[in-house]
């Protein structure tokens, strides 16, 4: 028999955090560019996220019949704002900053266009997603 305890959550080894630099124009009090915090998350996270940006559509000429499309700008835009640890895109002086609501609009302003689609694949890369993942980012970046 097969020892499991080998798969015990208290005996995987945990996820360190990553720092890096979404962009060269935030800068320290020094001019240095500030580090950005993110993290992994759970499948159950990714779950819950993309069935946020899930919704059902009639097929047409199909009565009660529906079929599921993911939102995938709106989904890259929720995990990647997820796994950011600091700056705290929640914070609602750092939004209100902006003129805007809610950590993944947030993302969207403050970076420019090369910057948050690096952004997106460098969460994705920490979570594990392969090269698949880089046409959904092309996708967003349409």
């Amino acid at each position: 028999m097969s020892d499991l305890s080998f798969f015990f959550a208290e005996n995987a080894i945990k996820e360190e955090n990553v720092k890096y630099i979404a962009s060269k124009r935030f800068q320290d009090k020094e001019g240095k560019p500030v580090e950005w915090e993110l993290c992994c998350i759970s499948s159950k996270e990714d779950e819950d996220i993309r069935k946020s940006c899930t919704k059902r559509i009639p097929v047409p000429g199909q009565k009660g019949r529906f079929t599921s499309e993911t939102d995938t700008n709106q989904y890259l835009g929720k995990i990647t704002a997820r796994c950011i640890i600091y700056p705290n895109l929640n914070d609602a002086v750092l939004q209100n900053s902006y003129g805007v609501m809610g950590a993944d609009n947030l993302l969207k302003v403050m970076l420019l266009s090369g910057e948050y689609a690096d952004l997106i694949m460098k969460v994705q890369e920490i979570n594990g997603f392969n090269t698949d993942m880089e046409e959904l980012v092309d996708e967003a970046k349409n």
